[in-house]
């Protein structure tokens, strides 16, 4: 990592599931396999008919957050239901879990799936999922951001791990500014337009990481929308086998 404790990296476009194309940040070998404490971020794109059949999970928190479209899970603990665009699911996978998510049958889904790591003291609690629908998800203005509350308060929706995850968006010369809790890192990923972040500029498709701030600057170079997490690692090695966060 550079001296400012800030770097910049592009999604990379790859498969996934049963016919699934995402635009991925990591775990991509020999570039980025995780940032403590998040394991997985994939911008998933899905047409009708394909997606992610029955399949296992352990060892960590999943969240899907969704712009277009649906997506419906199922579970072995009974749970199936559907959330829509601007709504969110999150499972954890904690000692087991075996799940299906599959799109709407009209039209492309698109969303971000982010997974977080569970420390090791949580690697066995019970299962569990839980919804929150997009009129639910708190929307607060900041500056001069639309920021809609994933994670953090006031939102319903609750991870085991210290974080916030925001979606924002921010007018063309529009300016917001978000502390930074000592000792957390995040990453921005920039959905649409053009933003600078601590005089970084970034395009749609690119992510900021950082780690070690105080706070980060954001000014809408065009009109744009972007993702914000920021999160307290857990500072224990990741160990990744495909579903499995050991």
């Amino acid at each position: 990592m550079s001296s400012q404790s800030i770097f910049v990296t592009d999604a990379l476009l790859m498969q996934e599931g049963d016919g699934a194309e995402v635009q991925r940040l990591f775990p991509i070998p020999r570039r980025m396999m995780h940032y403590d404490p998040f394991v997985l971020w994939d911008h998933f794109t899905i047409e009708p008919g394909n997606g992610f059949p029955t399949h296992p999970h352990r060892g960590f928190e999943a969240i899907t957050y969704m712009f277009n479209g649906s997506m419906e899970h199922k579970d072995n603990l009974g749970n199936q239901s559907t959330v829509m665009a601007g709504g969110a699911q999150r499972f954890t996978a904690g000692r087991g879990i075996e799940h299906s998510e599959m799109p709407s049958s009209q039209g492309q889904s698109s969303g971000i799936q982010l997974w977080i790591n569970l420390p090791q003291r949580l690697k066995q609690i019970d299962p569990g999922y839980q919804q929150v629908d997009s009129e639910v998800l708190p929307v607060r203005q900041v500056d001069d951001a639309r920021v809609r509350v994933i994670v953090g308060e006031p939102s319903s929706l609750k991870i085991k791990t210290d974080m916030r995850y925001y979606d924002v968006r921010l007018p063309a010369g529009g300016q917001y500014v978000e502390p930074v809790p000592d000792g957390f890192r995040g990453l921005l990923y920039v959905m649409e337009g053009a933003v600078e972040v601590n005089g970084q500029s970034l395009q749609a498709g690119q992510a900021l990481f950082f780690e070690l701030l105080s706070e980060l600057a954001m000014k809408g170079q065009q009109e744009s929308r972007f993702m914000l997490v920021i999160g307290q690692p857990h500072e224990e090695p990741i160990h990744q086998w495909g579903p499995f966060v050991d």
